[in-house]
């Protein structure tokens, strides 16, 4: 028997991929399949020496594609499975994150996003992977994604998409960036008993009357796996809530996908998760996530010690996105900044809320992020 060890609790140095790491195995992870690419490599390394000591598994597969399908098996057979990649093995995953999504497989996946496209920038940091994340699979669908800005997120965020990927039965995203996965910050794991730990729902019927996609009021069916007696079908196909194939039923379709997309846009208010600094009297709101938000609070600080009113509307909920709270804040101010490491991604749903508030977008693409003094520049314009 593998020697089980147990969480590294209280308070250490490390590095934000191996909080990832930390955080999956917080969460009750125990099954992790990647492959190796930058700036994502660390946590793979981290779990193959930490996953064993938990009785878990730790599969280095042959590329992108297998590793997401051994993680989808692997969900089924019921563990709590997490791939993790960047941009380049995101992009191959596309097709079984949708076959995810149609078969209500609980996974994570963790993309620490660098310069794309293509090969891109392997060791350098982006923000280029937002909309891949919400529409990067073929269909409609609703997702989840995350973005930690710090180390500590890097382990909280972990555990809390394994806790939405449960609750929903959805793939659930981690959207890092190679700084915030590279750099070393104060990390503090909580004892056991002070995390909260979420399960996938367990049918409660007997097995001869399970219907593996009859949902809850919810709209999350509970979950039966694979080898426990439960007789059932899971396809990619459009199915009925037995699971058996309807490709040719226009009712079937309408009544499964409004169903997938719903149990995510429904229960926005309990999934998404933003963070407020100096908003109540601002004239001038910035809006960032991820490595960017932390030049922007320095840039809001900055601001306000030269008399200009800002604030900053921080996204760690970036799917499903946080209209509401954007279009309240739009009415609040005379104009939105919105930084982001890419050529205009996450500003294009502000711009969306925001209707008839100006909107200023901040690129900036390679090796460093925003300064604060760069961002503190784009206040003062639009001030």
């Amino acid at each position: 028997m593998p020697n089980k060890r147990s969480l590294l609790t209280g308070a250490h140095f490390m590095n934000g991929d191996v909080a990832c790491a930390e955080g999956a195995i917080a969460a009750g992870c125990r099954f992790f399949a990647g492959y190796p690419i930058t700036p994502a490599t660390e946590i793979a390394e981290h779990l193959s020496q930490r996953m064993p000591e938990f009785g878990g598994i730790y599969i280095q597969m042959e590329d992108e594609i297998a590793s997401i399908a051994a993680v989808l098996g692997a969900s089924y057979a019921g563990l709590k499975a997490m791939t993790a990649t960047s941009g380049p093995g995101f992009s191959l995953m596309q097709e079984n994150i949708g076959l995810a999504v149609m078969t209500e497989t609980p996974c994570v996946i963790v993309d620490i996003m660098r310069g794309g496209p293509s090969t891109g920038q392997p060791t350098l940091p982006g923000q280029q992977d937002v909309m891949q994340a919400r529409w990067g699979s073929h269909g409609d669908y609703a997702t989840v994604a995350l973005a930690p800005s710090s180390v500590q997120e890097m382990f909280d965020l972990t555990l809390e998409a394994f806790n939405l990927a449960e609750t929903y039965r959805v793939p659930a995203m981690l959207l890092g960036d190679e700084i915030v996965a590279h750099m070393y910050e104060k990390l503090v794991i909580p004892p056991p008993d002070k995390l909260r730990i979420v399960n996938r729902k367990r049918p409660n019927v007997p097995r001869e009357e399970y219907v593996p996609f009859k949902p809850d009021e919810d709209l999350v069916p509970p979950m039966a796996c694979f080898g426990e007696g439960y007789h059932f079908h899971a396809t990619g196909l459009t199915h009925d809530e037995r699971g058996y194939p309807q490709t040719s039923s226009s009712e079937a379709q309408q009544k499964l996908v409004t169903r997938l997309c719903n149990k995510i846009r429904k229960n926005e208010d309990k999934i998404i998760r933003v963070e407020e600094t100096m908003l109540d009297d601002a004239d001038v709101a910035v809006v960032a996530y991820g490595i960017v938000a932390r030049s922007a609070l320095s840039a809001v600080r900055k601001a306000r010690e030269k008399g200009i009113k800002a604030g900053l509307l921080r996204l760690i909920t970036l799917w499903p996105f946080p209209e509401k709270r954007v279009a309240q804040v739009a009415k609040q101010v005379k104009a939105i900044v919105v930084p982001e490491m890419n050529c205009g991604q996450m500003v294009l749903e502000v711009e969306r809320a925001a209707k008839e508030t100006p909107v200023a977008f901040l690129s900036k693409l390679g090796e460093e992020p925003h300064t604060p003094l760069e961002i503190l520049e784009e206040i003062r314009r639009n001030s």
